[in-house]
């Protein structure tokens, strides 16, 4: 994934398919190694992560790795409405540091972008075509912090975040809920789940809604439907069909301000509901399909096949105008460009995994085998207009000088990226002490980039071993600590404008230690890790506007976060980050990293009355601190002011109030940022205003 939010290119936007023969019988004529009964991990933990981790299901107290889960229960709680909302408390994640957009999520993880995944599946992104799940549809939300190389494939080193859908239940359920709130917030969304025969089962999940952008005449309407099925073959064979439609309309948010009149406000401050493009011309329409199937196989009593399988198509019409992001006090008045793309992603995505169980006289032992292919496409007629696109006054804008754009000036560009790879982890339990993981991958890696307006047409093929292994100790009195190692790597589909080559991969290392705390009498967790991140021919910004290859980032850092069922009514969760980033990219040795704090914090309550008059009123409450940052200026003749930008530390104080007002009836007041701070979240040749006070009301029906 090109990484390219920080820049113009990319700043407003983060982020075919061929025929894949299943690999079934390849995987299941692997010998078997033993035939003792199947025992699974033992999950005497309140809180079990299944899937993201170690792909196979591990306690959350036994993962040997920094993790973070926000299930369904929270996801409700806080009202979320885009997934970059739902890991706002939890450590290790900055999300929304680009401000509120309407059609994009944005997350950073210990310092970088995070890989997205649906299910497990690669959500492939590539500059302006990202993929953007519909919080309504999932069940959950994973994060695997660090590199995750072993068994995902190339990854950005941060780590992974992995949307895990709804579907379908034993128990027939329904839900009709209906939400409304700031910004024209106009929502309904219907999730009901039921038998279809005495061996199988459906979910349909629907929504639609209507909300206003945080800038002026800004807007995304949403039309999602998500269908799933699941088969009961044979009491050992299980198939589950899941496909899911989501169309957006709207005018795009482009919340990127200058300097000066944000950060800097000596001149004037710039309202942030201030529109510095062009609304009666920019236009985001996109349109997301996916259809597939998982399916599961027991074997024997020692081995189980599973086989995921995803297409994902992404189509996208986007014409969007911005400012430059000049350093100039002089004037209020600057120059706009604007970014045009017609076009679609396609991806096929297939991971076969054989699973074995067995003990020996003193060791519990899971072995996983994996081969996984995948297959991304994109294809369309873009254009990168640095200028031309009139002025405008940041102080009091006139959209009237806007020249127009000849789309038929638009230039073709197709990217192809084919992987291949083999994966394999043994885990291994002794004496109910230690738990000794062991992991190795080989991904081969074949890209293809055609650029018309480069006049570029390049193949590279790129091949990598990454390694892992960790070692923790399972304390009776609850006390978990570990070390753990990891490798990854992540080929860029694209061409360095710089140097008019394919980007090179980038590579990453992870040390981590730290100690996990979950004792029989705590109804919940407190995790503690330290991690050494390292990743070399890293992007950085340029003054033009684009990314480059330039070197080598560092991070390291804490994370504190803990979740504790205090009382039957008390649910108190906390985390703590420090993360600090280096980058070398100006060749004058290491600077603080752009866009990252060094200190993060947040603190959620949630009281419930159990008994009495007022039984099922619900009470939460929590703040967010993002400490300060840094950021790159750049001035008319392009010179660079690396770190110049500071940014100041903000907190933010959330707040619900919900009541079960009669059987099965819910409803549910949420605003966050209580107070209606106005603050900057962060700058990087840009500024970026951190979301307005956002109020949303619900009411729903459960049965």
């Amino acid at each position: 994934m090109i990484a390219q939010k920080n820049t113009l290119t990319a700043a407003m936007r983060k982020r075919g398919a061929q025929q894949l023969l299943p690999l079934s019988c390849l995987l299941a004529s692997l010998p078997v190694l033993a035939e003792q009964p199947k025992e699974l991990p033992k999950a005497s933990e309140t809180m079990v992560v299944t899937g993201t981790a170690m792909k196979v299901e591990v306690p959350m107290a036994e993962t040997p790795r920094a993790v973070s889960m926000v299930n369904r229960e929270e996801l409700d709680q806080h009202a979320v409405l885009k997934l970059d909302e739902a890991l706002r408390y939890r450590s290790g994640v900055l999300s929304q540091s680009y401000g509120s957009d309407n059609d994009a999520d944005w997350f950073k993880v210990r310092g970088f972008d995070a890989a997205s995944y649906l299910d497990g599946n690669r959500l492939f992104s590539t500059g302006y075509y990202v993929w953007t799940p519909e919080p309504f549809g999932l069940e959950s939300v994973e994060v695997l912090k660090g590199p995750a190389s072993i068994l995902y494939g190339e990854a950005p080193p941060g780590g992974v975040i992995n949307a895990i859908s709804k579907r379908p239940t034993a128990t027939p359920q329904g839900l009709l809920d209906l939400q409304m709130g700031s910004r024209d917030l106009r929502q309904v969304g219907v999730d009901v789940s039921d038998a279809l025969t005495d061996n199988s089962r459906y979910r349909l999940v629907a929504l639609y809604s209507e909300r206003d952008g945080v800038l002026n005449d800004t807007y995304n309407d949403r039309v999602y439907l998500a269908p799933s099925v699941t088969l009961d073959i044979s009491d050992r064979t299980s198939l589950t069909l899941l496909a899911s439609f989501k169309h957006d309309e709207g005018v795009p948010t482009n919340g990127f301000f200058p300097v000066y009149g944000t950060l800097n406000t000596s001149g004037g401050q710039i309202a942030p509901s201030t529109n510095l493009s062009q609304p009666d011309y920019d236009r985001n329409r996109n349109t997301q399909i996916s259809a597939g199937y998982e399916l599961a196989h027991q074997l024997n009593q020692t081995w189980e096949f599973k086989q995921n399988v995803r297409f994902n198509y992404n189509d996208l019409l986007l014409r969007q105008t911005y400012i430059a992001s000049f350093y100039d006090p002089s004037t209020t008045m600057v120059d706009r460009g604007l970014v045009y793309r017609d076009g679609n992603t396609k991806s096929v995505t297939m991971d076969n995994q054989m699973v074995g169980y067995w003990n020996t006289d003193s060791t519990e032992q899971t072995l996983l085998l994996g081969i996984d292919l995948q297959r991304h496409i994109n294809e369309g007629m873009e254009k990168d207009h640095w200028d031309g696109m009139g002025i405008i006054d940041t102080q009091h804008p006139d959209y009237g000088s806007f020249p127009g754009f000849d789309e038929s000036t638009a230039t073709h560009q197709k990217s192809t990226k084919g992987q291949s790879g083999l994966y394999a982890q043994h885990q291994v339990r002794w004496d109910d002490r230690w738990l000794l993981t062991g992991g190795g991958r080989f991904d081969y890696v074949e890209t293809h980039n055609i650029s018309e307006a480069k006049g570029k047409n390049e193949k590279q093929y790129d091949h990598e071993l990454s390694l892992s292994g960790s070692l923790m100790y399972l304390a009776d009195n609850g006390l978990s600590p570990y070390i753990a190692y990891a490798e990854s790597f992540e080929v860029l589909p694209g061409i360095d404008p710089n140097t008019s080559e394919s980007y090179k991969p980038l590579k990453g290392t992870l040390y981590e230690t730290g100690v996990k705390y979950a004792p029989s009498f705590l109804d919940g967790y407190i995790n503690l890790a330290l991690f050494d991140l390292e990743q070399t021919n890293s992007l950085v910004s340029t003054g033009s506007g684009q990314q480059t290859q330039a070197g080598e980032v560092t991070s390291r850092g804490v994370e504190l976060e803990g979740s504790v069922q205090a009382t039957e009514a008390l649910r108190l969760t906390a985390a703590y980050t420090y993360t600090d980033v280096k980058t070398n990219d100006t060749g004058k040795g290491d600077r603080r990293a752009s866009l990252i704090p060094r200190h993060q914090a947040s603190f959620w309550g949630n009281y419930k009355v159990q008994q009495g008059p007022v039984s099922g009123l619900e009470l939460g409450s929590g703040v967010r601190y993002v400490g300060s940052s840094v950021g790159t200026a750049m001035d008319k003749a392009y010179n660079q002011y690396y770190g110049a930008l500071e940014v100041p530390a903000h907190t933010v104080w959330d707040a619900m109030i919900g009541y079960d007002f009669a059987k099965n009836w819910r409803a549910q007041l949420n605003v966050n940022n209580l107070l209606g701070e106005t603050y900057v979240a962060s700058c990087d040749y840009y500024c970026y205003y951190g979301e307005p006070r956002s109020v949303v009301g619900s009411i729903n029906y459960r049965w």
